[in-house]
């Protein structure tokens, strides 16, 4: 990120859209200057289904957060979620054949290029390639090949593939509500990037974001992403079994659920009783809080069986030292943490956005915030088509684009040094993350 920079998340959820304008004050923290939140009605378990549905909160969102500061934003950073999300490991490797046989930025542009020519679904499309470790000649695992010698680097790699149609649906809302996408970011790893901290990171942690439509993970290792995967249950299947259980309206079931829900049993202070509003001919009626929460637990200890099983089949149960951390609105749920912590037999702990993510905005330093934060550093890592920059320049009242003419002249001028600052932007941003 370029310190001085306008930068825009977007944040498109099953319940709500968030939009958020930073400016970028140093490599490591960033100014909120506005946020905004709308009801989302266009999309359904992390997919877009109405085009202008989703189009007319975008731009709703968008236009609360630039009425904040004054700003003008054209392009976006979207987060990208859903069942159609999966991934793989990959291991590859290329040969240095420079006189020196020193490691440069083309060599590791190289290895992803050859990645990304690896045979997937004709639906399915790359959406990161995410280097896990690098290996040069025998010397085993190193951080950083930049500008060492060797014969051969080899690399094992995270790869994220997308639906192609999902990603499509997503331009042409974000683009009919008149903007631009600058970077599509997988939710987890921008879930991730806003709320660990960096010895989680190092020794090792699942992520868990709750959302409304779906519940997105990651497991970190090593300051490394090595696993992802999103599942399509979440907070909205919870409130759907108190509003069938219980022969309520959705809106009364939300709101039993975030004013009286608990995830456990073992979590209530106080069994009071609670008054649910009846439906046409159906009078009130009061039930025990110990009641609603068998409801909820329900629900909760599957979705957390699920993640603990996808955890267990990919092997990387030994992989997570550091505990779980869980977020998204999901989380909000009292006993959410105690539940976990049952479930996985690991500590547990509810994620909010670091402070140096949020500028200090405490109205953002919310679970459910988590994703649009994450979102305002891009992608990880960056074509070499793509601006150095992934970041938005504004001036007060007006935007301020670089040509398409002038960034040719510059790309074909200083490809190395693209390259070079691609490599730079990647280690900046896992060194941070």
């Amino acid at each position: 990120m370029n310190v001085g920079n306008y930068i825009t998340g977007l944040d498109l959820g099953t319940t709500k859209v968030v939009a958020v304008i930073a400016e970028v004050i140093s490599e490591s923290n960033v100014r909120i200057l506005g946020f905004g939140v709308a009801k989302s009605e266009g999309l359904h378990k992390g997919l877009v289904s109405n085009i202008q549905k989703t189009a007319d909160a975008i731009k709703e969102a968008i236009a609360i957060a630039s009425n904040q500061c004054n700003l003008k934003v054209t392009e976006v950073n979207v987060g990208v979620a859903g069942e159609h999300i999966s991934s793989m490991r990959h291991r590859n490797f290329v040969t240095i054949t420079n006189e020196e046989h020193e490691i440069t930025p083309d060599d590791l542009q190289r290895l992803e290029d050859d990645v990304r020519r690896i045979r997937i679904p004709m639906d399915m499309q790359i959406l990161h390639v995410i280097p896990e470790e690098f290996v040069v000649d025998s010397l085993g695992s190193v951080k950083d090949p930049l500008g060492m010698s060797a014969i051969k680097l080899e690399a094992a790699n995270h790869v994220v593939l997308a639906s192609v149609p999902a990603i499509l649906n997503i331009k042409k809302s974000v683009e009919r509500a008149g903007f631009i996408v600058e970077d599509y970011v997988l939710q987890p790893l921008a879930s991730a990037a806003s709320i660990l901290a960096d010895n989680e990171k190092e020794v090792g942690v699942l992520m868990i974001d709750i959302g409304g439509g779906t519940t997105d993970i990651a497991v970190i290792n090593r300051h490394a992403i090595i696993h992802s995967k999103v599942l399509g249950i979440a907070g909205n299947q919870v409130t759907n079994d108190i509003r069938e259980a219980l022969g309520t309206m959705t809106d009364e079931a939300e709101n039993l659920k975030k004013k009286y829900g608990y995830a456990t049993e073992k979590a209530i202070i106080r069994d009071e009783e609670i008054v649910i509003k009846g439906i046409g001919a159906w009078g009130s009626q009061s039930i025990p809080v110990s009641l609603l929460t068998q409801i909820i637990h329900a629900r909760m200890r599957e979705i957390f069986n699920l993640v603990d099983n996808e955890i267990r089949s990919a092997g990387l149960k030994n992989k997570i030292r550091g505990g779980v951390i869980i977020t998204g609105g999901g989380s909000l749920l009292r006993g959410c943490a105690e539940l976990a912590s049952e479930i996985f037999g690991l500590p547990a702990r509810i994620g909010v956005p670091l402070e140096s993510n949020t500028g200090s905005l405490s109205a953002l330093e919310k679970p459910e915030y988590s994703t649009v934060i994450g979102l305002l550093r891009g992608a990880p890592g960056k074509k070499i088509t793509s601006k150095v920059s992934t970041d938005i320049k504004f001036e007060k009242g007006k935007s301020k684009k670089v040509s398409k003419k002038s960034a040719n002249m510059e790309n074909s001028s200083h490809i190395s040094a693209k390259v070079k600052q691609v490599y730079i932007n990647f280690k900046e941003f896992w060194e941070k993350f």
